[in-house]
């Protein structure tokens, strides 16, 4: 399990107990490389939870900024790479600044600059990632795609975040549907991505004159291709097709139940009822999703 795992067992056996043996800043900078490690056992069973813990018991609070920061910079770790383990560096990145985002939520210790910093980050590499493999055979989930759409749904619970940033994130997640992939996906990124839309529309400071043209924008890619007499049809849906109906088919399903499950005060408050635009957004979705397959889902008759 690589260098020092007995050390970290330790720590994992104790309940995740803060040792007194060691600088704190040492500890943090060693698990944050082990967010990299290809053996799922390192990075998942000991780095993450380990750095989560001590995030929910407060030891980074007083330091949560430059740790933020930190973290961010692994979103570019071997960025632009496709199919090597540089992926789980990002994605454990992607995981924990979420986690740092809605720890302000609790213990309000982050100045609006650090979070725009960090959304201008996120965003800066959600839009550029190429590995959008979910689970990896011998190496675990990857799963950047997801843990990036967690990242903006954590950003867009902030209460740093208002109209104009809620609209960027809008724009991050059609970009990142948009962006040529050779890959569809197959765990669960599609209701991830969902989910992150929903808690911007929770926000409830977006209205139907903005939402609108973005779905509009992401139904023109579900359109297939016109063909001519005697040619041969190309594969439908390509991946970008295919992710993009199969979101905006979670995100019509998510509206549709209109809430989720709260576990504290705050998730009651932007949780707790449908969005005040859900009645006009399902008429929008089921316009376009009734379009893209018109042999399949036919406007009712009269």
């Amino acid at each position: 399990m690589g260098v020092r795992s007995g050390y970290w067992e330790h720590i994992r056996a104790s309940g995740f107990r803060l040792p007194d043996d060691r600088p704190l800043d040492d500890l943090t900078a060693e698990l944050v490389q082990m967010l990299g490690d290809p053996d799922p056992r390192v990075r998942d069973g000991i780095a993450l939870p380990v750095l989560l813990t001590w995030m929910s018991d407060g030891v980074y609070d007083d330091l949560l900024t430059g740790f933020g920061d930190g973290v961010a910079e692994g979103l570019y770790t071997g960025l632009g790479d496709d199919g090597t383990d540089t992926v789980f560096r990002r994605a454990g990145s992607a995981r924990l600044l979420a986690e740092a985002v809605l720890r302000d939520q609790t213990a309000r210790v982050l100045h609006s600059d650090a979070v725009f910093r960090w959304g201008d980050r996120a965003a800066s590499w959600f839009v550029r990632e190429r590995d959008l493999r979910g689970y990896v055979d011998g190496r675990g989930w990857a799963h950047a795609i997801a843990h990036g759409a967690d990242l903006l749904a954590a950003l867009a619970r902030s209460e740093h975040f208002d109209k104009l940033e809620l609209t960027v994130l809008l724009d991050v997640v059609a970009d990142r549907l948009l962006t040529p992939s050779g890959l569809h996906f197959r765990g669960g990124e599609d209701d991830r991505l969902a989910f992150a839309v929903m808690t911007v529309l929770h926000r409830n400071l977006l209205g139907v004159d903005v939402l609108e043209p973005w779905i509009e924008r992401l139904a023109a890619t579900l359109v297939p291709p016109k063909v001519d007499d005697g040619e041969p049809w190309p594969e439908w849906p390509t991946p970008v097709a295919g992710n993009t109906g199969s979101f905006l088919r979670a995100l019509h399903l998510q509206l549709a139940l209109g809430v989720v499950g709260q576990q504290t005060p705050r998730d009651v408050a932007l949780f707790g009822t449908p969005p005040h635009v859900r009645a006009d957004l399902l008429l929008v979705l089921l316009r376009v999703l009734r379009a893209s397959r018109p042999g399949l889902f036919s406007a009712p008759s009269r």
